[in-house]
């Protein structure tokens, strides 16, 4: 239905601002007036400005609203009055913008997880779900200040993975860069002193594949570089669909060493909101139900669903999770032992912690083990190029 943002005034002549839904804009404002409102002003929302405006705030910055919000609440100041100040005072003119479309939402009925269910690529799934909980359940403030902790726990784990992957990323970039600079520009120049030795028939074998590859080389780069450029726009649009994601996380979770360190941070994740949601009262199914979307994977997640619907039937976790073969039997058996003792929120914080010191060390030995592999790889490639290109002058030199 579309909606409407108005300015009116009611029966003491305060003027008012907000959004209403209605089907035309006659009807909205016939809407207002039976509410005991004036209309002064009124415009419909374009939903496609609003969309095309809001883009991803940094991690940093959404946990800190997250936090100053829980603050104010906390200090006895109403949510309307709190979103205003933290509209205020925010310099990220995307955000500003996000938070005076909930402030009017709100203030026109909306609830706050309601409104924010519009940016959820501000906010993300996971951050509305607790909000809505948070909302439902009484402890609004609580939800804030985990939501803040997850989301700034979520930030700085990813700037140390892409910190760790710098370096390797970098190597292969100048592995890639230094191999095609002397193909492309370094061995054609060899070819004319190699002339005779191949009418001969005694020019090296590993020297023939060296100046045919470099003689391809040129024509091999200008017909990658577009197929390239086209496989990244076809990949950016397939990874969005429900079928794209579905198999680029199956083989997250294949990868070898990767993908068990992958499986790791998604299942820490999951851990650590399901056991703040039960912390906090939220019935087991609705926590299954939010924390599903924490993992960033959806076959983790469909077999968290698979064993929420379970839970309704009267089922445990820990069976469910057994037989989706996705999450590690060491972590099924301690949730099955804090099932039976009635302390499966804590326990799975414990787990959430554990598996996050166990998941970095695996990390870091994997980015330690492929730097020197890197290093031997480039030496390597160095070392054929170089004797490709030096076996036949030692070969001249001899004659």
């Amino acid at each position: 239905m579309p909606e409407y943002r108005y300015t009116a005034r009611n029966e003491l002549g305060n003027k008012i601002e907000g959004v209403i839904d209605a089907a035309t804009e006659s009807e909205a404002a016939a809407t207002l007036s039976a509410g005991g409102l004036f209309p002064l002003e009124m415009a419909p929302v374009l939903k496609q400005t609003v969309t095309g405006r809001v883009r991803r705030v940094s991690g940093q910055q959404l946990a800190s609203f997250y936090s100053q919000l829980a603050d104010l609440l906390r200090g006895g100041v109403p949510l309307l009055r709190s979103l205003k100040i933290l509209h205020d005072q925010t310099s990220n003119t995307n955000l500003k913008f996000v938070l005076d479309n909930i402030y009017r939402r709100v203030e026109s009925g909306e609830t706050l997880a309601e409104s924010m269910t519009r940016y959820q690529i501000v906010f993300g799934e996971m951050g509305v779900q607790m909000v809505r909980a948070g909302s439902e359940g009484g402890f609004l403030e609580e939800s804030l200040v985990h939501v803040a902790e997850y989301t700034e726990t979520q930030d700085d784990l990813k700037s140390r993975i892409i910190g760790a992957l710098v370096y390797p990323v970098l190597l292969s970039v100048f592995l890639v860069s230094v191999v095609s600079a002397i193909l492309v520009f370094i061995v054609p120049s060899f070819q004319p002193l190699f002339e005779d030795l191949r009418k001969r028939g005694e020019l090296p074998q590993m020297t023939e594949w060296l100046l045919f590859i470099s003689a391809q080389a040129k024509f091999f780069l200008l017909g990658v570089i577009p197929i390239l450029v086209l496989g990244i726009i076809w990949y950016h649009f397939w990874s969005r669909t429900e079928n794209g994601r579905r198999i680029i996380d199956r083989f997250k979770l294949r990868l070898p060493i990767v993908g068990r360190v992958y499986e790791g941070f998604a299942v820490a994740r999951f851990c650590r909101v399901l056991g703040t949601l039960l912390k906090n009262g939220v019935p087991i199914v609705k926590s299954l139900d939010i924390s599903g979307g924490a993992t960033g994977n959806r076959i983790l997640s469909d077999a968290i669903q698979h064993a929420s619907e379970n839970i309704s039937g009267g089922s445990r976790l820990a069976g469910p999770l057994a037989e989706s073969g996705c999450f590690p039997r060491s972590i099924v058996e301690m949730i099955s032992v804090a099932e039976e003792s009635n302390t499966l929120d804590s326990v799975l914080i414990d787990i959430s912690g554990s598996l996050e010191k166990r998941n970095w060390r695996s990390l870091d030995l994997a980015v330690r083990f492929i730097e020197p592999l890197m290093l031997m790889l480039l030496g390597m490639v160095i070392l054929c190029l170089v004797l490709a290109l030096m076996m036949p002058i030692f070969n001249m030199s001899n004659m």
